[in-house]
């Protein structure tokens, strides 16, 4: 995993066309924007968890 710290306006790329853009931090909130390709599935931490609680029944 790698860790970085990033100020509002700051960004990195994932490949070629992934960004990740800190748009507001203070007091602990740090809002993120996400640009990515539509085809890109991208799901919050706390859905996927919760989703992986009830295995799917056959």
């Amino acid at each position: 995993m790698l860790v970085l710290g990033r100020k509002p306006g700051e960004y990195v790329m994932i490949g070629d066309d992934i960004m990740v853009k800190v748009i507001k931090s203070d007091f602990g909130d740090l809002r993120l924007a996400i640009d990515a390709p539509k085809d890109t599935p991208i799901i919050r931490g706390e859905i996927l968890e919760d989703k992986n609680k009830f295995p799917k029944k056959s």
